[in-house]
């Protein structure tokens, strides 16, 4: 071993000069407690969202839970608003030992007294709400078609609760967060509310609603530093679309989607972190689309996809 070397530790981001004389000399304990002392600074800092307090809707399963457990993880006491609240007990129990605070609530949309019930009780246990996440949704793909076969009392259905479940829940939160001095809400809506299918005129027509009131909500409460963001899912891989989607649909949709592959729940939830944090704090009203760039290409270009996975095949 050479008389003198510099040995470089790149721990946590941070690069670590360590020059000796003699590599026995080093003290293992000192490099030990060093590590302990750069690993407790990045956990302050990634506890971006300590002391706020979240509510996610429809959050045991899929990107509901994905965000809430992006959430809790930054630090937020976040409030799981379902309908199983033992099961979803199960699930905060099984992150208890991670430090993550996580506390089932009683909710279901299609009951209209529960939703001021359970924004009471996450008041009378937290005494505010600092993040709102609207994840529920529901489709009825075997009755919500075109505008002349699809179901008339599908299309309101669909409407009245992918709509109306924002609509309520933000209208009881939003007064909460005004006496707070702030907050920020977060829509999960879909591409579908962009861009018009061949089926599913509800679903979409729900989701473009949404879009809309994020918008009105962003706006008319800007000043009350209130900020109201969209996030647009494309196809994602939750357990229900993974069992029920054919192969043959999965890689006729994938031809149109630039990045060749499905959303994953945490590539939602990564996007609904961002616009619950302080890191978009000068953002509001946006409508973001996570789809993979679903809809960039023109007609042509899923053509042109297909063309090419057949020459492969050949």
């Amino acid at each position: 071993m050479p008389e003198c070397f510099f040995q470089c530790y790149h721990i946590h981001s941070y690069l670590v000069p360590i020059m000796c004389r003699n590599y026995n000399f080093i003290q293992k304990h000192i490099i030990t407690d060093f590590i302990h002392i750069l690993t407790k600074k990045q956990e302050v800092a990634m506890k971006t969202l300590d002391g706020k307090v979240a509510v996610v809707t429809s959050a045991t399963k899929g990107i509901g839970l994905a965000c809430a457990l992006k959430l809790a993880e930054r630090g937020a006491h976040v409030f799981m608003a379902v309908r199983r609240v033992e099961d979803t007990q199960k699930i905060c129990d099984s992150h208890q030992e991670d430090g993550l605070i996580m506390t089932p609530i009683y909710f279901d949309a299609t009951v209209s007294d529960s939703y001021a019930s359970m924004v009471k009780k996450v008041i009378q246990q937290a005494n505010r709400i600092d993040i709102l996440v609207n994840n529920f949704g529901i489709g009825k793909p075997n009755e919500d078609f075109n505008l002349v076969d699809g179901s008339e009392k599908a299309f309101f259905d669909i409407l009245e609760l992918n709509l109306g479940s924002v609509y309520r829940v933000s209208k009881l939160v939003v007064p909460h967060m005004i006496a707070n001095n702030g907050g920020s809400i977060v829509n999960i809506s879909s591409i579908g509310g962009l861009i018009p299918d061949i089926t599913r005129i509800g679903y979409g027509v729900s989701k473009a609603a949404v879009n809309n009131i994020t918008k009105q909500i962003a706006l008319q409460y800007a000043r009350n530093n209130i900020r109201c963001n969209a996030v647009l899912p494309g196809l994602t891989a939750t357990d229900a679309a993974i069992k029920n989607m054919p192969k043959e649909f999965l890689e006729s949709f994938l031809a149109n989607v630039p990045l060749n592959r499905m959303a994953s729940p945490e590539d939602i939830a990564n996007s609904v972190l961002f616009f619950a944090g302080e890191e978009s704090s000068y953002i509001t009203g946006h409508i973001l689309d996570v789809a993979g760039g679903y809809g960039l290409g023109t007609p042509q270009y899923a053509e042109w996809i297909r063309k090419q996975h057949e020459n492969i095949e050949q």
